[in-house]
C-alpha cells in the first residue's frame, strides 16, 4: 500500500469539499492509528465524524426541497412479489434438472443470482421501512422477500445495517468492516480472490463474530417462516429445487457483476486512482494528497437498474429515508455536492483491480475508533418488543416523515 498521508483540517478546504459545510474540527490523519505500537495495522484510522451527516446538513440548507423526497416507495412491495415468483417458479422447472448441468448452473448464474441479489437489495431497501409506513409491515415485507435466498436473515440483518449507518467505519460496531485477521489472511492475489469467491459468507458470519444481537420474536419469525419455505420446497420440488435457490445466493455473492457493489461501496480506491467524479474533472494524484480520502463510492452505470439503486450510495448514506426510485432526483437536485466525488464507472472493474493490484485490498477502509450508535444492542428501559430503542431507528425511518440524523 503507498505511504499513507495526513490530511489536515485546513488542506481539506478544497474544490470537493462541501458546500455550505464547516471545515472539520479535528485533524484527518489517515495513518494507521496503532503504527506506534504495531505496524502491522494498515487500515486508514481517521478522527473526524463520518462525513455523511455533514454533507446532508449541507444539501438541506442548500437545497431544502430534497426533503420531500423521503418515504414509503410502494412499487417496492411489487417487484418483491414477482421476483420471489420467478424464482419460485425456476426452482419447480429445475427440479429434474441435474445441477451440474449447463442448463442448471447457467439458470442459477443468470438468473438465480441476479434475481437473488435483487432481494438481498430489496431487504436493504425494506429494513429502513421504505416499502410501508408500518414498521411490522416492513420487517413482514423482508420476511417474504427473505424466501427465495433459502437462509433466514432479513430479520438480523435490519439491525445490523441500521448500526453500519450510524456508526460507519467504528471499530467494533460497522460490521461491514474487515477484521484484522481477515486483511493479514487474504493479503494476496489469490486471498483476495477467495475473498470475492466467498464474500457472501463473510458478510454473513462476520457479524456474529463482531457482536452478538439478541433474541427477537421477528427473527424467529424469519427463521419459522424460512424452516416452512424450505421443507415445502423440498416436497413440491425436491432436493434440487432447493439447492437452486442456495446456489443462487452463493453465486449472487460471488464473482457476479452484481456483486461487485460490496467491494464498490466503501473500499478506498483513490490511493492509486484518479479522483475522477462525474463532471468530468480529475483530481491528480498530487492533488489527491490535499483531499480527505472518501469512505463511500457511487457507481452511476446500468446494473443500478437491477439493484434498487445501490449504486447511489453516497446519496443513500446521506439520505437513508429517501427511497430507491428518487435517489436519482436527490442526484439531480444536489449534483453540486455530488459530481466531483470520485465515483466507479464499473462493478466488474472494481473486483478485477480489487483483486489485481497490490494498492487495493481489505486493508483499505478508513476505520474511527468512537463515535456511531448499536441498533438492537438488547432490551432495556425504553426499548420496544424487538429489542432496540425506537429513537435510534432515526425519525423518518419509523414513518418516513424526517431525515434521520438531523436534528
Amino acid at each position: 500500500m503507498a505511504p499513507s498521508a495526513t490530511v489536515t483540517a485546513t488542506e481539506a478546504t478544497t474544490r470537493t469539499q462541501l458546500r455550505g459545510a464547516s471545515p472539520p474540527k479535528p485533524e484527518l490523519r489517515t495513518e494507521s492509528l496503532f503504527q506506534k505500537n504495531n505496524d502491522e495495522d494498515r487500515f486508514l484510522w481517521t478522527y473526524t465524524e463520518e462525513p455523511h451527516r455533514t454533507r446532508r446538513q449541507a444539501i438541506i440548507k442548500a437545497h431544502p426541497e430534497v426533503t420531500k423526497l423521503c418515504g414509503p416507495e410502494p412499487l417496492t412491495k411489487y417487484l418483491v412479489l414477482l421476483v420471489v415468483l420467478l424464482q419460485t417458479t425456476c426452482a419447480y422447472v429445475l427440479r429434474n434438472t441435474p445441477v451440474l448441468s449447463l442448463p442448471f448452473l447457467l439458470t442459477a448464474y443468470l438468473i438465480g443470482a441476479t434475481a437473488n441479489q435483487n432481494l438481498f437489495l430489496a431487504i436493504h431497501e425494506i429494513s429502513h421501512n421504505l416499502a410501508f409506513r408500518s414498521p411490522p409491515l416492513n420487517r413482514l415485507l423482508a420476511v417474504f422477500a427473505n424466501l427465495p435466498i433459502g437462509i433466514p436473515y432479513s430479520a438480523s440483518f435490519r439491525p445490523y445495517h441500521l448500526t453500519h449507518h450510524k456508526s460507519l467505519g467504528v471499530d467494533g460496531l460497522d460490521t461491514d468492516l474487515p477484521t484484522a485477521l481477515e486483511a493479514v489472511f487474504l493479503d494476496s492475489v489469490a486471498g483476495k480472490a477467495f475473498f470475492c469467491t466467498f464474500q457472501i459468507l463473510f458478510y454473513a458470519l462476520r457479524p456474529m463474530f463482531v457482536y452478538k444481537l439478541p433474541l427477537t420474536r421477528i427473527q424467529l419469525f424469519n427463521v419459522v417462516a424460512q424452516v416452512a419455505f424450505d421443507v415445502a420446497l423440498l416436497r413440491f420440488a425436491g432436493g434440487r429445487g432447493l439447492g437452486y435457490l442456495i446456489l443462487s445466493s452463493f453465486l449472487a455473492g460471488s464473482l457476479h457483476p452484481c456483486a461487485g457493489h460490496f467491494i464498490a461501496e466503501h473500499y478506498v480506491f483513490a490511493k492509486t486512482q484518479t479522483l475522477a467524479g462525474r463532471s468530468g474533472r480529475g483530481v491528480k494524484s498530487e492533488e489527491a494528497k490535499n483531499v480527505p480520502l472518501p469512505e463511500t463510492y457511487s457507481y452511476y452505470g446500468p446494473l443500478n437498474v437491477l439493484t434498487y439503486n445501490v449504486g447511489l450510495h453516497n446519496e443513500h448514506h446521506d439520505f437513508p429515508a429517501v427511497p430507491w426510485t428518487r435517489l436519482p432526483a436527490l442526484h439531480k437536485i444536489a449534483r453540486d455536492f455530488y459530481d466531483e466525488l470520485p465515483c466507479h464507472k464499473s462493478w466488474v472493474l472494481v473486483m478485477w483491480q480489487f483483486i489485481l493490484d497490490p494498492e487495493v485490498g481489505l486493508w483499505c477502509r478508513v476505520k474511527r475508533k468512537e463515535g456511531g450508535r448499536k441498533v438492537g444492542a438488547g432490551a432495556r428501559a425504553g426499548t420496544n418488543n424487538e429489542g432496540w430503542k425506537e429513537e435510534e431507528l432515526g425519525a423518518g425511518e419509523k414513518e418516513g416523515k424526517h431525515i434521520p440524523g438531523v436534528k
